[in-house]
């Protein structure tokens, strides 16, 4: 797919087919755009779980209980490193957010551009994943995604709703 068409066709997708996994070399495409993606200073303060086994997706699974987030046969869970990421020297700015937040988006588009669906989400117990996953304390999770193919009854969106370019854009 064009780039530009992958970014108009991405979508968070909330209805996953919980008996159609994804294929490993699928998943390793996925996982690579993450590795691959930029960080500041190139400290790449990251770590990328994917839970595929169905004894750790019925615990990864209880730190957000929404119906259709079961049914994902994957989570991408992505660990971030605070201590690990650049900070600017002038006010102490630390960049783990962005960082996180390429490497997230990097595969998303990849499983998008894939036919996967994913769906970003920050609304999780923090607490629950990191017991589920033996996380440490230095260990932050910064966002999770289910990971799977869409059922076959799912509808995209046929538009998304955006501000307007020029209420957005400022060209100076």
């Amino acid at each position: 797919m064009e780039f530009n068409e992958l970014i108009r066709y991405r979508e968070s997708v909330r209805s996953y087919d919980p008996e159609r996994p994804v294929e490993d070399k699928i998943l390793d495409r996925i996982l690579d755009a993450g590795r691959i993606a930029p960080s500041a200073s190139n400290r790449q303060p990251w770590k990328f779980v994917l839970v595929s086994s169905k004894e750790m997706l019925a615990k990864v699974k209880a730190c957000y209980l929404r119906p259709w987030f079961q049914d994902a046969p994957h989570i991408l869970v992505l660990v971030s490193y605070i201590k690990e990421s650049w900070i600017r020297a002038y006010d102490s700015y630390n960049s783990i957010e962005i960082d996180a937040a390429i490497a997230m988006d990097h595969m998303i588009l990849a499983a998008t551009n894939e036919g996967l669906g994913t769906c970003w989400i920050a609304a999780f117990n923090p607490d629950i994943l990191k017991k589920a996953l033996l996380l440490k304390d230095h260990e932050v999770v910064f966002a999770i995604t289910p990971l799977g193919y869409p059922r076959s009854d799912y509808v995209r969106k046929q538009e998304k709703i955006r501000k307007d370019f020029k209420d957005v854009v400022l060209k100076v």
